[in-house]
């Protein structure tokens, strides 16, 4: 089973590593198989700015945080046809359009499901399911 990760996993791994949400995180993730673990751009994005924005990391140590996340794990990038389908998905599902765009690119990839805390829990959309778990 393949498993997207939304941007908040990779902020609280990242940020708040000894706080409880980062533990949980962190245990989560440790719970899944390596292999299984897909990263969408858009998460990368977004974890980048977090980083840099809220928890004034420099942007050569937020660089060199998000190569650490690519070089780990698999990394699924936005394609022209994943970008309308995300269009779509926020037209008819009201979801913000970057919430959408990593929905759809975790479809794209072929995860089963998206682990956030941001998203409603069990929302389902080709395939993809949102589970909240932090």
């Amino acid at each position: 089973m393949k498993v997207a990760l939304d941007t908040n996993v990779l902020v609280y791994m990242e940020a708040f590593r000894g706080e409880q949400r980062g533990r949980s995180a962190l245990e989560l993730v440790n719970q899944l198989r390596r292999e299984s673990i897909v990263i969408p751009t858009q998460a990368l994005g977004e974890l980048f700015n977090v980083l840099v924005r809220k928890v004034r990391v420099s942007r050569p140590g937020a660089r060199d945080l998000i190569i650490t996340w690519t070089t780990t794990y698999a990394v699924a990038s936005v394609t022209e046809s994943t970008f309308l389908a995300a269009i779509d998905l926020a037209t008819t599902h009201q979801l913000a359009i970057w919430d959408a765009i990593i929905v759809a690119t975790a479809a794209d990839a072929g995860c089963q499901v998206l682990l956030s805390e941001d998203m409603h829990h069990g929302f389902a959309w080709s395939g993809v399911t949102v589970v909240i778990r932090l």
